[in-house]
Order: C-alpha cells, then structure tokens, then sequence
C-alpha cells in the first residue's frame, strides 16, 4: 500500500501565521514590516470602535485606532477578522447583546472589506461553550485565544485556536529557530500574536523586525492568513480515496499537496487523479 501524508501547498510541510488585535496606529508600521518580509497576517478588528475619536491611554501611552478611510488599504493582503463591536468580553454579557457584539462586528467589516468574515480573536481572551454554540450558529468558523503552547501543533478546534506564542515570550527567537532548524515528519504551524501598541509601549520594536526578517522569506514555510489554514486544512481533510488508495479526488475549490512515497503531488481543484 502506498504511503500517503498530508502537506501544505507546494509540498511544504511547514506554515507560518500571525494574529494582531484591536486596529490601531501602530498596524501601519507593523504592516510595512510584514509586507517587507512577505508575511501573511490576520488583523482582528472592533468595527463599532474603529475610527472613533478619542483614544486609551496605557502607561502613558495614547493608543488610537486606525481611520475608516485607511483601513481598506492598509490591511490589502492580509485578513481581517471579528473581534467584537465594542471589544466586550463575551462571557460578561447577555447572550442576546453577544449576538449583537458578533454578528454586526461581522457585518460592518463584510460591508467595509468585501468578503465574507469568518474569523474571530476573543476580547480579552475570554469564551466558554455558550460563546461556541453563538459563533457556530452566527457562521464564524475559528477564533484565537491567548493561550499559549509553544508548539506547533496544529489546532484541534478551530474555536479554540491557541497560539504558539506572543512576540514577547522570553524565548521568541529559539522557538523561531525550533521552527526553522527542525524537520517535520507531520504538519508545523507557528501561530504568533499580540498588539501593536506593545512594541511603543515597551520599546522593542526592534523585536519584531529581527524575528520578522529570521522567519520571513524562506521557500520550505508557507505564509497564510488564520483563514487560509483553516480553508486549506478543511480541503485536506476533504480528499476522497479510493478503497485501493490508486484514486483521490479533490472536491474542494483550491488545489491540495499530499506526499506520495516521499513524493509530494498536487491534487487539483475538482481533480480526480490516480496515484499508484
């Protein structure tokens, strides 16, 4: 019998995501890094918040959030996902006004962006089972909370998504190198997160542009937004065998990579392909 693994696109068996909350002036600069170094990231918005005049002030920090005629532009390329309307945690509130901190946050962003949303971070990385139950039925399809492992393990509930680490874990840098250095049998996700204002608020933004320039650029690690994983993972776990294991078929609508023998093939949109 053929030995058969999955892979991420092009055959690569590592992938990379990043994770930033709250859509403040920071994200210009935090941007600017990661487009240089072709990173793919999910920013995670409060549309009834954004462009409001005004702003919070942390340890003497003023924080302000980016302006409605700049946001369109500033996140081209990378995702924008829920984060509440008015950044409310959800398990301090009445299940109807959660409804509404969900599902008007995702239809102002649908309406501002053009695509549907599917995604969400928790405010204040706060959720329980009730929190499951409303996103499910209200369509968002993964959340991020900020519990982390280390690891890079992939998520084994998309409403439960924890990631690998924020950018100031003490030891940032040799997980990058883990990541890097090490050879994957299975699948690796790295999944980093945080708030912009944090490199201002504790002065290290250098932080961000060293880890950023390691982990960017490199041919074996696929760089995605939180819903592309999600989407492609979906896609792999859709793959139709043959009871011989001499067919698969691709139902989905993007193409898919497994290893074939040591071999990594392509499984097209729609394809039906023999492989033994």
């Amino acid at each position: 019998m053929s030995r058969i693994t999955k892979l991420f696109p092009e055959g690569k068996r590592k992938a990379f995501t990043l994770s930033y909350d709250d859509g403040v002036i920071q994200d210009k600069k935090l941007v600017e890094i990661f487009n240089r170094y072709n990173l793919k990231a999910t920013f995670n918005l409060n549309s009834g918040l954004q462009g409001e005049e005004g702003a919070c002030v942390i340890k003497d920090l003023v924080i302000e959030r980016i302006k409605d005629n700049e946001v369109i532009d500033l996140y081209k390329g990378h995702e924008v996902a829920i984060h509440g309307l008015k950044h409310l945690s959800l398990t301090d509130i009445p299940k109807e006004l959660m409804v509404e901190e969900i599902l008007q946050d995702r239809k102002n962003h649908e309406k501002m962006f053009g695509y549907p949303v599917r995604g969400m971070a928790y405010a204040f990385g706060t959720y329980n089972k009730t929190v499951f139950q409303v996103l499910e039925a209200l369509g968002v399809v993964y959340s991020r909370t900020v519990n982390e492992h280390g690891n890079f393990t992939l998520p084994s509930n998309y409403l439960e998504w924890n990631p690998t680490a924020h950018h100031n874990a003490p030891h940032l840098m040799e997980i990058a190198e883990r990541f890097i250095e090490g050879e994957f049998h299975g699948l690796g996700l790295f999944y980093l997160w945080g708030h912009s204002y944090e490199f201002d608020l504790d002065n290290n933004w250098h932080r961000i542009e060293k880890f950023c320039e390691y982990i960017g650029n490199r041919d074996d690690v696929w760089y995605a937004t939180n819903i592309q994983i999600v989407d492609y993972l979906d896609s792999l776990n859709r793959l139709q065998f043959s009871t011989d294991f001499e067919l698969v078929h691709n139902p989905s609508a993007i193409s898919t990579w497994i290893e074939l023998n040591g071999t990594p093939v392509e499984i097209k949109a729609g394809e039906t392909k023999k492989i033994c």
